[in-house]
């Protein structure tokens, strides 16, 4: 891994903090963060999925997700998962739009 420049959060560990990256030191992930941010994402997704999105029984795999992506990529990985679902009930012929509201 190369050295961190003064702008980029370190933890304990000397490792980079994703989840807390500061402009001036947005480098680009290493393919091992990368796989490592992806894997925790999986993980969530899949407790997610095996608890019917009940978030509460999944927060320390929530938690590890979000120490291990950087904040624009949950936040991209969270809409990418609404929307996903959301086109799976479409195509399942679940979707029921809300009713428009009555004109007086």
């Amino acid at each position: 891994m190369t050295p961190a420049s003064p702008h980029t959060p370190v933890g304990a560990e000397g490792n980079l903090v994703l989840g807390g990256w500061s402009p001036l030191g947005m480098a680009a992930p290493s393919m091992k963060e990368r796989q490592a941010c992806w894997g925790a994402r999986d993980e969530y997704w899949k407790c997610l999925d095996e608890n019917t999105e009940d978030a509460s029984r999944c927060k320390k795999l929530r938690s590890s997700f979000e120490s291990s992506c950087p904040q624009q990529w949950i936040k991209y990985f969270d809409k990418r998962r609404d929307y996903l679902k959301f086109k799976e009930k479409f195509e399942a012929g679940q979707f029921q739009p809300s009713k428009p509201p009555v004109k007086s």
